[in-house]
């Protein structure tokens, strides 16, 4: 065994620039999850819309999506780190326009829709870019636990973010505003502080094709194609999430704490493989190991689709998030590890695209078939179609199937 493939989380965290970036990327994900939650209820609280309710999440995507190809460009030709810093500013200062906002009482939700762009423009430009980072702040064989321990504190600031948003909304409307302009700003002044070494990006000139010469690259590498594409239909056909609020009410006969007690589920179950995964990291059989986390991904979701006991549903949601850990780390890692460095960026573009894309589309795919078929029917047919398409995977792609060792 390697040194580097010994290295205890403890350790990760002892290597200053990936403390600081960790740190970084934990704070930020920390504000806007925060974010999500407060500036949805006060868009529902002003107007009363669900249809309102349900363009914050199309205004945020839509400038996200435009502007993706772009950011992943931009993050190949210049400074990473000072796109990252300059994004989490930007945020910041966007965040701090809304507590002004609300605490005067002149915020519209026009202005809020405004805002919610903005946020997606520097989620656009901060996500390729951040992505890209990772592997110049970790040491060689590391990568791997490195993604790990970022994917924990992703799913902590997934459970406790939103729980404080709805905290301190309650206590002042202004106050979560405040906050997030504040961890924004600390996540700034962290990333500013990492000693990068030798990480010069490559200025290619600004034409067409180098602006979509991620898409390319991802076409002619299989073993990309294939992960990225697999986290597309998974999320795309497995995502049973958005169905929730049915599940508990009209199947699971259980309340607003039962429905919180569901959707604490995946990300627990995430934040536990995340730990796993991050002191006992998977070394042999990669690909094939995340081809299998997608069909218990699968498996879990058939048994949530027919479960009516609630523990029985809270497992199965426990082992649903574990599962897409799995294949969550394994993906992000074979990713960077395949993608020279001058493409990180744009190859990182791609990704994001990819991944958020298929969150958005697999939401609208679930709301249509449950509405067509009834929600039971949707989530047992699109758990089928998972654990399909994963063995169908197996067969299209084996050079994804052969993968080895995340080295």
């Amino acid at each position: 065994m390697s040194a580097s493939s010994s290295v205890e989380p403890r350790a990760l965290l002892g290597h200053r620039p990936f403390l600081l970036y960790f740190s970084a990327r934990a704070l930020s994900e920390f504000a806007r999850q925060m974010g999500a939650v407060a500036v949805g209820w006060q868009v529902y609280a002003t107007t009363g819309s669900a249809f309102d309710l349900g363009m914050v999440g199309l205004v945020q995507f839509l400038p996200t999506a435009a502007l993706i190809f772009v950011a992943g460009h931009v993050a190949d030709r210049f400074d990473r780190q000072r796109i990252v810093q300059i994004c989490e500013i930007v945020a910041g200062l966007t965040a701090a326009l809304l507590a002004w906002g609300t605490f005067a009482a002149w915020l519209s939700v026009r202005e809020m829709f405004a805002a919610v762009a903005v946020f997606g423009i520097a989620t656009a430009f901060d996500s390729p870019a951040s992505a890209a980072l990772l592997p110049g702040v970790v040491r060689d064989g590391t990568l791997q636990k490195a993604t790990a321990v970022s994917t924990g504190a992703f799913q902590v600031a997934m459970i406790s973010g939103p729980a404080l948003g709805g905290l301190v909304y309650a206590l002042a409307p202004a106050l979560p505003y405040t906050l997030m302009a504040g961890l924004w700003w600390l996540a700034a002044s962290l990333i500013g502080a990492i000693k990068l070494v030798g990480k010069t990006p490559v200025k290619d000139p600004p034409a067409l094709a180098a602006l979509f010469a991620g898409v390319g690259f991802v076409r002619r590498s299989p073993a990309i194609f294939g992960t990225i594409s697999l986290d597309l239909f998974t999320v795309l056909l497995g995502g049973a999430t958005a169905l929730l609020p049915i599940f508990a009410r009209d199947i699971l006969h259980t309340g607003p704490s039962g429905l919180g007690l569901l959707r604490g589920a995946p990300a627990a179950g995430a934040l536990l493989m995340a730990v796993m995964l991050a002191r006992h990291p998977i070394r042999r059989r990669v690909g094939m190991r995340m081809l299998q986390a997608v069909v218990i991904f699968g498996i879990a979701t058939a048994v949530f689709a027919i479960s009516r006991s609630i523990w029985l549903s809270i497992l199965a949601l426990a082992i649903v998030g574990a599962a897409d850990t799995v294949s969550m780390v394994i993906r992000i890692a074979l990713v960077q590890l395949a993608t020279p460095d001058e493409m990180r960026g744009r190859v990182g573009a791609v990704n994001f695209l990819f991944v958020n894309a298929s969150y958005q589309l697999g939401e609208f795919e679930s709301g249509v078939a449950a509405a067509l078929l009834g929600a039971v029917p949707a989530a047992l047919l699109g758990a089928i179609a998972t654990i399909g398409v994963a063995l169908l995977w197996m067969r299209l792609f084996p050079s994804l199937r052969r993968v080895e060792r995340l080295e």
